[in-house]
């Protein structure tokens, strides 16, 4: 079993030894982020849980840190001597130095869930060891998480865009059945997004008696292009040239996903089988690195004909026998 001091740690997601600046930097941003006016119905009940379990905690640890500063005074040369003349020796002294800080502890801070289960733990009470497990694993318990696939085609990975999804998910009533319930939910899609990326709805899973309703988890998958195929951050065009233009002069226009024509001209150049072109910044995205993109790579194939007449062949002979 994870001991309370343990377990409160791990619910507000800090190191043990936290300093109180430390544990009010930490229980601010997690009660912000769980306060339950700030979450729609759907999630509300988990949002209410968590923000119940992190206040405790966060009382909790700063019990501790006051018992731990009671201590402090109470080792003290001065504080052990008057101590000690209610009691025999220094042990005595040690035995009331603990009792006044007990004592200090249940004066000075009002009574909690959390202190209570505190108090009713460290007195080997098997009653209250029980309760506080069911009241440990009512917090760290979930769901396993709803997973989904989200398709989207490269112009939304490029562009982002708004999508809407739909999914079911298993919903626990007030007679704690469980129904099967339709739900549409808002993914704000980023540009430079890749496959494999997911997306987590917290709490919008499915639900079960006894935990915390689930995540729903979107992975994102893309669609096939008709034009362009990305490769990392880079994006790849093939283009087929044929023989006469490969060797006398070529040139080609398209769009990019974002819209914009490009042109490429290879007008003073003869294009050589599996000949590439990159034209830089003209790739996708790089989501991590705001306003920076990779590249456009034309990689170009040479048609040749299927078959030439002899007066062709004679033609080209002739025109070619002084080339290197």
């Amino acid at each position: 079993m994870v001991n309370p001091p343990e377990l409160y740690h791990r619910i507000l997601d800090v190191p043990r030894g936290t300093s109180l600046q430390g544990l009010r930097a930490a229980y601010k941003g997690l009660a912000r982020k769980w306060h339950p006016d700030k979450h729609p119905p759907a999630s509300k009940p988990e949002a209410e849980a968590r923000f119940k379990a992190i206040t405790e905690a966060y009382e909790a640890l700063l019990d501790q840190q006051e018992n731990r500063a009671v201590f402090g005074v109470c080792n003290d040369d001065r504080a052990s001597e008057m101590f000690g003349t209610f009691g025999s020796g220094g042990g005595g002294g040690a035995r009331m130095a603990r009792t006044r800080s007990d004592d200090f502890s249940m004066r000075s801070a009002p009574a909690t869930p959390a202190r209570e289960f505190t108090k009713v733990y460290s007195s080997g009470n098997t009653g209250g060891r029980r309760a506080f497990a069911e009241f440990s694993s009512s917090i760290m318990r979930k769901a396993p998480p709803l997973e989904r696939t989200l398709e989207c085609t490269l112009e939304e990975l490029c562009r982002g865009s708004k999508k809407q999804v739909k999914f079911t998910r298993d919903v626990v009533t007030k007679n704690g059945s469980i129904v099967k319930k339709e739900v549409t939910q808002t993914i704000m899609v980023k540009p430079g997004w890749r496959k494999g990326h997911k997306v987590t709805l917290d709490g919008m899973g499915d639900e079960r008696p006894g935990c915390l309703p689930a995540d729903a988890v979107f992975t994102v998958a893309e669609k096939k292009h008709s034009t362009f195929k990305r490769v990392g951050d880079d994006l790849v065009l093939k283009a087929k040239v044929p023989l006469v233009n490969a060797l006398t002069g070529w040139s080609f226009s398209f769009r990019l996903l974002s819209g914009k024509k490009v042109s490429c001209s290879f007008d003073d150049e003869v294009i050589c089988p599996g000949h590439e072109k990159v034209i830089k910044g003209e790739g996708m995205p790089i989501a991590e690195q705001r306003g920076t993109r990779g590249d456009l790579r034309v990689k170009l194939e040479i048609v040749f004909p299927d078959q030439l007449t002899d007066e062709q062949r004679s033609g080209l002979a002739e025109i070619l026998k002084d080339c290197t």
